[in-house]
């Protein structure tokens, strides 16, 4: 708690507070003072809090700021039940209250203030249904949802664009660098053009290699052609494997199931699918019914003080009494029936619990193996697409590992002979170079003597003219290559799809007849689904018709049991009078004076009473 209160003041002397507090002059401050600093608390995250306690209403100020806090989501310490005393507390201002919302509010005070303010735009209106019914007041609430959703989009954009690190400043500096970068590339082309121009047939060669560009980005073009061609393939040949599995696998499950199986499988999906249709999910559905509606009570009910508390616990008390005493009558009367239905139903209970239990595991196991199958499809598709085989096991694995044992042989013989290759490629390198210096050395004579002839520019005139008609040369030489391997490759392809579709002939016919089995097994298993539900609706209504027979005939039992219950008492008290009578008439009867004075009619006041009864008859 010392912590909690440090961090408070700490946090409320400084920026935008500065309410130079210490622990012992917050710790004294008055429930109203307490209260206002809450509420500048509240003002700095939410400026319309922003009000003077003491102008405002108690239930006001209350209901403000328990509002607020809803918005920002604070959830107090402790249960639900615990809501009643939140809002006393918060109303007269205690401090175990008010502390952890302090405490809470200034950790998080950006986020917050980024909460409430998109509280403010995104806390949707309802609108009653029956003022839905006018035209112009659905067209503006639709009009305010669609204005809220563009809220919402612009404000995600507006926080990718914070978050994602451009500026205007880097912005403008790449512009300018970009601009500095275009004129340099605009003078360097206006040099290269006027160098040009000073070389004889310079159209020509220009007219030449714009043809080689034009010419390098087809066979660019023709490359990624062939690539996708490629990856086509790939992909077919991935596809057709995919498919091949699929049907072994249907071949293996059509070789293992028999018409009585299936039919045993599926009269067990049926059963299970009916159970949790009509047992589990309506009880499931019923108690989450009652709980919404006990919660709503308790929602709609208002907060409750001390003495509702007091009155709540008095009926608890005195409808368990009322249960004990119930219960008392009922082992007092100790029926030998209601015992056995006692047994029969503890029994039925447990039984349906069970059952209710086994469900559930078989959910959970079939929800298991459900995502189990899903993991194990990713995997394997994973693996089809990484390099295009499926996964290997046992002897094929330890083939595989022995094979890649002779490669990795290989591989060392080849890394060697590499390793030497780079040793040479080094030495060629190194003459390369030596030979690079020699050519520029003599180049450069070469351009000194043609100064000095009056000819400068021959040499590297003459030389351009050599490259350029090799490289026209190498480019005729790879567009007749090219186009024979595009044709070579299509033949290969169409040859390929011819023998994919004669291999694949057989098997689409042995699936179209399974096809037909498979359509035929739905057919007659919608019959069998049709006369079970036939069955099972009339066998339903000959229960409840049961149900209500044996309902009305325990109403019955029971009526008569109470008449019988009565007669005897009436025959008790019957006979009871009977024998008062009798005493009676025995005492008046008799000779012996002491025995007349015990009979009733003989006894002071009952005298007095039996002579005025007989005088009034």
């Amino acid at each position: 708690m010392s912590d909690q209160i440090k961090f408070i003041v700490d946090n409320l002397n400084k920026e935008p507070f500065k309410k130079n507090y210490n622990l012992i002059t917050f710790d004294s401050l008055e429930p109203m003072q307490l209260l206002q600093v809450l509420n500048d608390v509240l003002a700095e995250i939410d400026p319309k809090q922003v009000v003077d306690i003491r102008e405002e209403m108690p239930e006001q100020t209350a209901k403000r700021m328990l509002s607020l806090l809803g918005i920002l989501k604070y959830k107090p310490p402790g249960n639900a039940t615990d809501m009643s005393t939140f809002r006393q507390g918060l109303v007269i201002g205690s401090k175990p209250v008010i502390y952890p919302v302090l405490h809470w509010l200034l950790q998080r005070t950006s986020e917050l203030k980024k909460r409430a303010y998109l509280a403010r735009f995104l806390i949707k209106l309802e609108v009653p249904n029956e003022f839905l019914q006018d035209e112009t007041v659905a067209d503006t609430n639709k009009q305010y949802e669609e204005l809220m959703e563009a809220f919402k989009t612009l404000h995600k954009e507006c926080e990718q664009l914070k978050t994602s690190g451009f500026s205007t400043a880097e912005i403008r500096k790449d512009i300018s660098a970009m601009e500095e970068e275009k004129d340099q590339l605009i003078k360097r082309v206006e040099r290269l053009k006027k160098r040009v121009e000073t070389v004889q047939n310079h159209q020509r060669m220009l007219k030449i290699a714009r043809q080689l560009r034009v010419e390098k980005e087809r066979e660019e073009f023709l490359a990624q052609q062939k690539q996708e061609q490629k990856n086509q393939l790939f992909h077919a040949v991935q596809r057709l494997q995919r498919v091949q599995n699929q049907l072994k696998s249907m071949r293996h499950a059509a070789a293992d199931a028999k018409p009585e199986s299936l039919m045993k499988r599926l009269e067990e999906e049926i059963k299970f699918n009916s159970y949790m249709v009509t047992e589990k999910f309506p009880k499931e559905i019923e108690s989450k019914k009652k709980e919404l509606h006990f919660l709503q009570k308790v929602v709609s009910e208002p907060a409750m003080d001390h003495s509702d508390l007091l009155e709540l616990e008095s009926k608890i008390n005195e409808i368990n009494t009322q249960i004990n005493q119930l219960i008392e009558k009922k082992m007092m009367r100790n029926e030998p029936i209601e015992g056995k239905l006692s047994l029969y139903r503890q029994q039925a209970s447990i039984i349906s619990r069970k059952k209710e239990a086994k469900a559930e595991e078989l959910q959970e196991a079939k929800e298991k193996l459900a995502n189990l199958e899903r993991e194990v499809s990713l995997k394997t598709n994973q693996t089809r697409e990484f390099d295009g085989t499926e996964v290997l096991k046992g002897d094929e694995f330890k083939r595989y590992v022995s094979k890649l044992r002779s490669k990795s042989t290989v591989f060392k013989k080849k890394h060697q002979i590499i390793a030497e290759f780079k040793a040479e490629f080094g030495l060629l390198q190194r003459t390369e170079e030596l030979l690079k210096q020699r050519h520029e050395n003599i180049q450069h004579q070469l351009q000194t003597i043609e100064e000095k002839k009056g000819i400068s520019g021959y040499s590297y005139t003459q030389e351009e003219l050599e490259r350029v008609s090799a490289l026209k040369s190498e480019v005729d030489e790879m567009k007749g290559r090219t186009l024979d391997d595009m044709s070579e490759m299509v033949k290969k392809l169409n040859s390929l799809v011819s023998e994919k579709k004669s291999a694949l002939a057989p098997v689409i016919k042995e699936l179209r007849q399974l096809r037909q089995k498979c359509q035929e097994l739905t057919q007659e298993c919608d019959e069998k689904k049709s006369q079970y539900d036939s069955c099972a609706a009339g066998l339903e209504s000959n229960r409840s018709k049961l149900e209500q027979e044996v309902r009305g005939l325990r109403e019955e039992c029971l009526q008569e049991e109470s008449k019988y219950h009565y007669t005897n008492c009436m025959i008790k008290n019957l006979e009871v009078q009977l024998r008062r009578a009798t005493d009676e008439m025995k005492a008046y009867v008799s000779s012996d004076q002491q025995e007349k004075r015990k009979a009733f009619r003989n006894s002071g006041k009952n005298k007095k009473l039996y002579e005025k009864v007989m005088v009034q008859t």
